[in-house]
């Protein structure tokens, strides 16, 4: 192996895609029992490697010389092989202090609190001790030296400033964990979330929801793999490569999501907008119609609205909200539940496509808008909704190849 990763479990990295857009390319992805350690590292057969969950730490007896960060933070996530010597590196120092910049979240005289007692909770700690933070907090669910339970950390640390999660708590698939619960802290300013799958964590969302700046560890992961890459190769990338591979990789991830009234156009503008861009497109109402095996129409007759809403939570979150780099045009309630809102944006953004309401024109097979009158009430009901729950507003007003055009384009702008 030239260049690659080693962990336990390697299926959700983006490493490999991250590194192809460096020059610390072939990237190989090497799952490795705790068991096989002493072999791989006895065999030194790569040039340099990155280290991930659960081995930071049971690296770094087999290094010959690690870097004085590594050393204080306790933890190394890059090894070079240099004549046979493995030299250790922690380039999450590096990453987590750029995300911190990126989600423009101060640190210098805040109170911080770091979930979690792992490797990158003691990253987090020296960065945030590095940036001069006026206390820290290291939290886990058992009490010991210099850490407090998550019970006395909503008790007695409400003035906690900035949250960093270091946690696995609500990585995919177990994406509905959340460490804590943002209510009891009413100086919270920012958090950050090391978590970059799903894109955006329970905990992140709760924050935005509430007007707090939050951001996942998508941007941590590129700018220490970018850094990472700098080791490897003896060399330094420009400020605008981490940038760049960070935005390309989001596009590249994140979904599109189509909201609106019934008849707006989502599921054509959406089948048009996949097409082009050669993304999997998916119906909401599709899918609930598969799995219901019965037309919608016929579930409410049978069943009520209730269990319709309870069908398309649940695909939602069993189904959909886990897939990346797809169009999803959605039913046009499906914004109603603050649940389903934040399921959307778990790996995407949502787009409303306000089309004037003369132009929304009733079909027998929706339930809610079969006729003109049901049309305006359902418009009525839900267009702030609509505007409130969307990252951005999309005039629906033109032909499909209009609207497809005018959702591209505000992508490709983020």
């Amino acid at each position: 192996m030239q260049y690659g990763l080693i962990g336990e479990k390697l299926g959700h990295s983006f490493s490999a895609e991250i590194h192809q857009k460096l020059k610390s390319n072939p990237y190989t992805l090497c799952e490795l029992a705790e068991d096989e350690i002493p072999a791989f590292f006895a065999a030194k057969d790569f040039s340099a490697l990155n280290v991930t969950i659960p081995y930071k730490t049971t690296v770094i007896p087999y290094l010959s010389h690690i870097s004085e960060q590594a050393r204080a933070i306790g933890a190394v996530n890059t090894v070079v092989n240099r004549g046979g010597e493995l030299w250790g590196y922690n380039t999450d120092f590096f990453g987590m202090q750029a995300l911190l910049a990126h989600a423009g979240i101060p640190v210098k005289d805040k109170k911080v609190a770091i979930l979690g007692t792992g490797g990158t909770s003691k990253t987090a700690h020296a960065v945030a001790e590095f940036l001069g933070a006026k206390e820290i907090l290291t939290v886990s669910r058992r009490a010991g030296d210099d850490v407090v339970t998550y019970a006395e950390l909503t008790e007695a640390h409400t003035d906690v400033q900035v949250i960093i999660n270091t946690t696995p708590v609500g990585m995919y698939p177990n994406a509905d964990g959340c460490p804590v619960s943002l209510s009891a802290f009413d100086r919270l300013e920012g958090v950050i979330d090391a978590i970059y799958n799903p894109l955006r964590t329970k905990l992140v969302l709760e924050a935005q929801r509430i007007g707090i700046k939050a951001e996942g560890g998508l941007y941590m992961l590129v700018a220490q793999a970018v850094r990472a890459s700098e080791f490897f190769l003896d060399c330094a990338y420009d400020t605008q490569t981490t940038e760049n591979i960070y935005r390309d990789l989001l596009q590249k991830t994140e979904n599109i999501v189509l909201s609106g009234m019934p008849g707006a156009g989502k599921s054509t503008v959406g089948k048009r907008l996949a097409e082009g861009l050669k993304r999997d497109f998916f119906d909401l109402d599709e899918e609930i119609v598969r799995v219901a095996g019965c037309p919608i129409s016929d579930i409410f007759a049978n069943e009520g609205e209730a269990a319709f809403r309870n069908l398309e939570t649940r695909i939602l979150s069993e189904v959909l909200s886990h897939k990346k780099n797809i169009v999803l045009a959605t039913g046009g309630g499906a914004i109603l539940r603050d649940e389903n809102v934040d399921l959307l944006h778990r790996n995407g953004k949502i787009y409303f496509i306000d089309r004037p309401l003369a132009a929304l024109l009733p079909t027998p097979d929706r339930p809610l808008a079969s006729s003109a009158e049901d049309i305006r009430r359902r418009y009525e009901e839900r267009y702030a909704l609509y505007c409130v729950t969307a990252d951005c507003r999309i005039d629906g007003d033109g032909s499909i190849d209009e609207v497809a055009e005018r959702i591209r384009k505000e992508f490709f702008k983020q």
